[in-house]
């Protein structure tokens, strides 16, 4: 079975609602979707989402790199020399971070299809079923107070709070978003990066004061700000979360040695696809530090990968909510065998790798490299 294309298209699908962090402002999923064809007619996909603030990757580029460096090296080689394939695509060229996972994803994709396993029974099997949270965007706090009652209506017991935008109103959003919600229902911050160390502790200190001990806080400073990282997760009770600090092995090795975080948060557009996130999934294990499986702003391609993911390794803190995001899901609109995201509940296919046949909302790009 050998590789006898690689094609890129363009997706799109609008937001229910603007995606609003301290970092950006989104309306829309707009990711590069590859698709890896066999000679047999087996098909995988795989998905990116172009987050320049973040990974570095754009539309463009990635397309550019897939199309000038991967494609010439992988067509015509054998799928059945997988790990081979893999460190192709790993070692080919720096950086390029979510065009890498887009073909991993792909390529794991038809792997599995071409043993006639899903995706999470190839990876070593687990849960089949599991829950994610949901983001409240930043917003006035009227809005985010809503917002955070609206989806506790539909059934999230888990919100992802962003702030950033003013530390001291950050504060108020929390408090008024915990008094308006069941004590049952559990905040996870996230600052995306836009506090410093001290701020941090004082912000978190003022709410656990309070009495509003968060699940977690995500990244609350500069992701090379590792010793202001290590401070205020030394400080506050609630335990913090490295994002952008942890993109691939050598950055969380550090972080678990040197004890600047609680978590991991784990995102296959970071750690430049499945291979790698599999090998921080166990180093965190033997660490004994708990992993969140989180995704950029991506559709159900990408994010029914990072649950597959996620199951296979135990993983059952879940920020995987981009489908649920989305106006529409473009793999299930187009069939029922792939995983299907319904409110926070995620359950995997049972068919072939992501049991995906095809995607609505595709377009093919307008030029070729």
């Amino acid at each position: 079975m050998q590789i006898v294309e690689i094609e890129t298209y363009r997706l799109q699908v609008p937001l229910r609602t603007p995606f609003k962090t301290a970092l950006r402002t989104v309306n829309a999923v707009e990711d590069l979707v590859v698709r890896v064809v066999l000679d047999n007619g087996l098909v995988g996909f795989g998905e990116a989402a172009p987050t320049l603030v973040i990974t570095g990757d754009s539309l463009h580029s990635m397309h550019a790199v897939i199309h000038q460096v991967f494609k010439p090296l992988l067509v015509g080689r054998s799928i059945s020399d997988f790990n081979g394939l893999l460190k192709l695509v790993q070692q080919a060229v720096v950086a390029n971070r979510s065009a890498k996972a887009a073909l991993e994803i792909a390529l794991y994709d038809v792997r599995a299809r071409s043993l006639g396993l899903p995706l999470y029974q190839l990876l070593g099997g687990g849960v089949s079923e599991l829950q994610t949270d949901i983001t409240i965007s930043v917003n006035p706090v009227a809005q985010m107070v809503e917002d955070a009652q609206n989806a506790v209506a539909r059934g999230y017991q888990h919100l992802k709070i962003k702030l950033g935008t003013d530390a001291h109103l950050d504060v108020a959003r929390v408090k008024a978003i915990a008094a308006a919600v069941p004590a049952t229902v559990k905040l996870r911050l996230d600052a995306n990066q836009a506090w410093t160390a001290k701020q941090s502790i004082n912000l978190m200190q003022q709410l656990e004061a309070a009495g509003i001990v968060a699940e977690l806080l995500e990244q609350p400073v500069a992701a090379a700000d590792l010793a202001g990282l290590h401070a205020v997760t030394a400080a506050i009770a609630t335990p913090v979360l490295a994002d952008e600090s942890a993109f691939d092995l050598a950055q969380v090795l550090s972080i678990l040695q040197d004890r600047s975080a609680d978590m991991i948060n784990i995102k296959l557009m970071k750690t430049a696809g499945i291979s790698q996130a599999l090998q921080i999934a166990q180093l965190a294990t033997a660490f004994r530090v708990p992993c969140m499986m989180g995704s950029m702003l991506e559709s159900s391609i990408s994010v029914a990968a990072a649950a597959h993911v996620a199951s296979a390794c135990g993983i059952s803190v879940l920020d995987l909510d981009g489908p649920e995001l989305c106006q529409f899901d473009p793999a299930a609109a187009l069939s029922s065998t792939v995983t299907q995201f319904s409110g926070p509940t995620i359950r995997l296919n049972q068919t072939p790798g992501l049991g995906i046949d095809n995607v609505q909302g595709l377009q093919l790009w307008p030029w070729q490299v």
